[in-house]
């Protein structure tokens, strides 16, 4: 196939950029935070270290859990390349043309796509959904660990010793905690942590995947989709497949 004059696209809109670069900054702190925190007992971190550690994973936890609605909620209203249709792998034909694009990819014949390309949409589709098991787990883990919203006050309230203020209670201080409640709680609370914890490592290893995948589809379709990122144009010297209109 004779390529043609390399063109400009239009293709990421500035809130989805903001979105995704948002969730890389959130994403790389988590990861760094929570990895101290795991390992603070070798690590000599103290008790109150390990309260500013976790109180500051979870500011940047609220960041991340905000900038994802809102990029759920940007699916309905933004651009054609943001919205759910080019997003998600639910468009009629999709498996057809899933297959089609990794024939073609194998064989080093594949034509570009402005949006996600159909392993791309999977693949996204995968990262959402964990990425929101996530941030639920994280915030109940807020909760049950140092009384932080959306659900601090009624875990203090339930540990709290009869005639005690649950507000009175603060984390690593067992003060004014009703010991059976407070087991109960910590047996409530273990399933989320063992979620959260498998969580971290299978979106860890999710993103060295979506790293991959970008790297193999700049090679092969040669569709400029980092820079795409940054500026929101996608310089192509084929007639992208899904252009100029998808499914709204």
């Amino acid at each position: 196939m004779e390529n043609k004059a390399l063109q400009s696209h239009d293709v990421w809109d500035a809130p989805t950029r903001l979105f995704h670069w948002t969730n890389f900054v959130c994403f790389l702190a988590l990861a760094a935070i929570g990895t101290v925190i795991l390992y603070g007992k070798p690590l000599g971190v103290s008790s109150d270290g390990k309260v500013l550690l976790k109180t500051i994973h979870v500011w940047f936890g609220y960041i991340f859990t905000v900038n994802l609605v809102l990029r759920i909620a940007w699916m309905f209203v933004g651009n054609q390349y943001a919205r759910r249709f080019a997003l998600l792998p639910f468009r009629k034909g999709y498996w057809t043309e899933f297959l089609a694009y990794l024939r073609g990819f194998s064989r080093s014949d594949v034509r570009p796509y402005l949006g996600h390309n159909p392993v791309a949409r999977a693949i996204v589709s995968l990262l959402i959904i964990m990425l929101v098991i996530q941030a639920l787990t994280g915030l109940v883990l807020a909760g049950t660990d140092i009384y932080y919203p959306p659900f601090g006050h009624w875990i203090a309230a339930w540990i709290a010793a009869p005639g005690s203020d649950p507000s009175s209670i603060v984390p690593y201080d067992k003060t004014g905690v009703d010991p059976v409640s407070w087991e109960a709680m910590r047996s409530f609370r273990s399933p989320f942590i063992t979620v959260h914890y498998w969580g971290f490592y299978a979106l860890l290893a999710a993103a060295i995947t979506h790293i991959a995948g970008v790297v193999a589809v700049e090679l092969r379709e040669r569709s400029s989709i980092v820079s795409a990122m940054i500026a929101g144009r996608k310089v192509l010297d084929q007639q992208p497949v899904d252009c100029p209109d998808i499914g709204k």
